[in-house]
């Protein structure tokens, strides 16, 4: 061998390794082959997209004081109203916030401000959770009595025609659903997916957790996690959710869109990750709303029905403005003139529980128009129908 050519392949080894150890360094090597072998089908007529928007609520963010803490819930009840009554989708409906408070951080004052935002039709709320080496039995006594307050004493979550139980959206504190970190901490149980079918969860919301340990190999999909209670993260993979098919396993996974985003690389070279998380740092700009409708999250044989789930952190102050000012009012003026036209695409603002309505829809062999489905299995909580 040449001594050139012993050089190029020196070269190549080193950006080999190199390429590895920044795959490693943002643990791209848990998604990244499933996200390279995904394809998206082609649709013949109108995309309906279904745009929802899920929020880790946490007022009390920081260890703040209470002054702090209703300086900002009073913000949100007042901005994100101004700014949502000026947009609309072709169902008429104005965007829809999915507020996942934490029961942590549960303050009556809070959860009557939000509820009253949900009542005049901005959304709805759902359940938050930051744990740690946790047990089977506080766990069950945690949610289950955070189901009934959220309910009883604020007029949240809906209840299972079929059974009566109380039914909620969950989001699981710092990534770590099914306890999967790869330290353990931020959870404690490995059981996780069976304890929150029991107590009522419909589906679950976390996900996209990238460029955390905590993602899953499987991305950009629905689907049903079987749990394995002798080890973590047992939704690290799935049954997609198809037309036509059964539930299977112990909860749906409704994740968000997961990628690369060549549109915006850093540097003008390295593509940035694009894990649907919306803030100053990460504004919804016309390359990101485009690329998220791109991925094409559906239920499979149903291709044609889109869902697009983004999650921000909307109480710390350093985000507000973006969430709740200009940004936000860009993005959804992009969403209604690029996405909303009625022959390529169609725009459905949807909350959590409608979303999942609709995905049950589809699983149910239902076609047409989604909006028809928003209340598909449940229906609304009593302070959306006061």
């Amino acid at each position: 061998m040449t001594v050139v050519a012993i050089g190029v392949l020196a070269v190549l080894v080193g950006g080999l390794l190199a390429l590895a150890k920044l795959l490693r360094g943002r643990n791209m090597h848990i998604w990244l082959g499933d996200y390279l072998r995904r394809r998206v089908p082609k649709v013949d007529g109108p995309v309906h997209v279904m745009f929802c928007f899920v929020d880790h609520y946490e007022p009390a963010w920081g260890k703040v004081d209470l002054a702090t803490q209703r300086a900002r819930v009073d913000r949100w009840c007042t901005d994100y109203r101004a700014m949502a009554s000026k947009h609309r989708d072709a169902d008429g409906r104005h965007p829809q916030h999915s507020f996942f408070y934490p029961e942590e951080e549960y303050l009556p004052e809070h959860l009557d401000k939000l509820a009253a935002l949900c009542a005049d039709g901005f959304g709805e709320i759902e359940i938050h959770l930051h744990h740690d080496n946790d047990t089977q039995e506080n766990f069950r006594q945690t949610i289950a009595g955070f189901c009934r307050t959220l309910r009883e004493r604020h007029g949240a979550l809906s209840r299972d025609p079929a059974t009566g139980e109380l039914t909620f959206g969950f989001i699981h504190g710092n990534w770590s659903l099914d306890n999967s970190r790869a330290d353990g901490r931020w959870c404690g149980l490995n059981n996780e997916l069976i304890l929150l079918r029991e107590l009522g969860c419909y589906a679950d919301f976390t996900l996209p957790s990238a460029p955390s340990d905590t993602q899953t190999r499987l991305s950009n999909a629905i689907y049903y996690a079987t749990d394995d209670p002798q080890r973590p993260k047992s939704h690290d993979t799935g049954v997609p959710v198809r037309v036509g098919g059964k539930p299977s396993g112990d909860l749906m996974i409704v994740q968000g869109p997961l990628g690369l985003n060549w549109a915006e690389r850093r540097k003008g070279i390295v593509p940035r990750i694009e894990n649907a998380d919306v803030r100053r740092a990460c504004p919804p700009t016309r390359a990101r709303v485009d690329l998220w409708v791109r991925t094409g999250i559906h239920v499979e044989g149903r291709p044609e029905w889109v869902f697009i789930k983004v999650h921000t952190h909307g109480t710390q102050e350093r985000d507000m403005d973006t969430l709740l000012g200009q940004a936000m009012h860009d993005m959804h003026s992009y969403l209604e003139n690029a996405y909303n036209d009625g022959k390529r695409h169609v725009l459905h603002y949807v909350t959590a529980r409608e979303a999942y309505n609709i995905i049950k829809a589809a699983e149910a062999g239902k076609s047409g128009d989604p909006n028809d489905w928003r209340d598909f299995m449940l229906p609304p909580p009593p302070h959306r129908t006061a």
